[in-house]
């Protein structure tokens, strides 16, 4: 009994079928892209009321523009339709989907916690850094992480809407993060009386001056943590849906890569020729 061996190439039909599902793979890769390039210059444009340079925004835009370069080789390697190139494309597929997921749980552990305490009385809440994470306390209070977002923080002029407020604004307004921390002093603090109560630290780094304020407190570099804090929770909810996306994705593309590995010999598995050369060697 002899073995029928299937006869190569492929017959047109399932080239054309796929090269399709290729290609599809790859548009979808290269649309998911988009939204993680999206949030990351979200996060960079809205730097003025979010903790600006934020450490979080620059690997967002890289996971994004690596996705785009890569889904967009696959997209145009879809037309070499061999194995070869559909490996190289799944292997640099899983390191995305594992970059991604790496940053979206190492995300998620440095800005758990926080949240602030409501005031009593007040619509506001209040922030202390001890509530957020020992990694992000450490880089607010380096000077060289700390500088470029007060530098942004000043340039948002965030307290320059609350300069003209009564104590009974303070009573009826909200406060965002940054003006909470910011552009007041705690209020627990008490000025003008003759007590010798011990108070937080944050009371004497106060200033009415407007340069001052309490930009050097502990509370504004808390406001600005809490800011990051919201914005990475907001980018999380992306961020687990575009993981979904792209390992279905990946699944997909492993059961194409298995289709054309069994319908090409072991011996052509690796040979990167284009269709319209095997087109034109089978005329000659």
């Amino acid at each position: 009994m002899y073995s029928r061996r299937r006869a190569w190439p492929p017959a047109a039909g399932e080239r054309h079928l796929s090269n399709t599902l290729v290609g599809l793979l790859n548009l979808i890769t290269l649309v998911a892209s988009v939204p993680i390039i999206g949030a990351g210059l979200w996060l960079q444009a809205h730097a003025g009321s979010s903790p600006c340079g934020s450490v979080l925004q620059a690997p967002l835009l890289a996971i994004g523009f690596v996705t785009l370069l890569v889904s967009l080789a696959g997209f145009l390697g879809s037309c070499y339709h061999v194995p070869s190139a559909l490996w190289l494309y799944l292997a640099a597929l899983l390191l995305l989907v594992l970059a991604l997921l790496g940053i979206t749980v190492f995300g998620l552990a440095v800005t758990a916690g926080g949240g602030g305490t409501q005031v009593p009385g007040r619509p506001y809440r209040e922030f202390r850094l001890s509530d957020y994470s020992p990694w992000l306390q450490r880089h607010v209070q380096a000077e060289r992480y700390w500088r470029p977002a007060l530098a942004c923080v000043l340039g948002a002029r965030a307290c320059d809407r609350v300069a003209a407020w009564t104590p009974l604004d303070y009573l009826s307004h909200d406060l965002t993060p940054i003006q909470s921390g910011c552009c007041k002093p705690p209020t627990s603090c008490t000025y003008g009386q003759q007590e010798a109560q011990q108070q937080e630290p944050d009371c004497y780094r106060w200033s009415n001056s407007p340069g001052v304020l309490c930009y050097g407190c502990d509370s504004c570099k808390a406001g600005v943590l809490e800011q990051l804090r919201r914005h990475w929770h907001n980018i999380t909810i992306l961020n687990v849906v575009l993981l979904l996306l792209l390992i279905a994705v990946y699944s997909c593309a492993c059961c194409a890569f298995r289709n054309a590995a069994t319908a090409m010999p072991a011996s052509k598995i690796f040979h990167l020729h284009p269709r319209w050369s095997r087109w034109w060697h089978g005329r000659s």
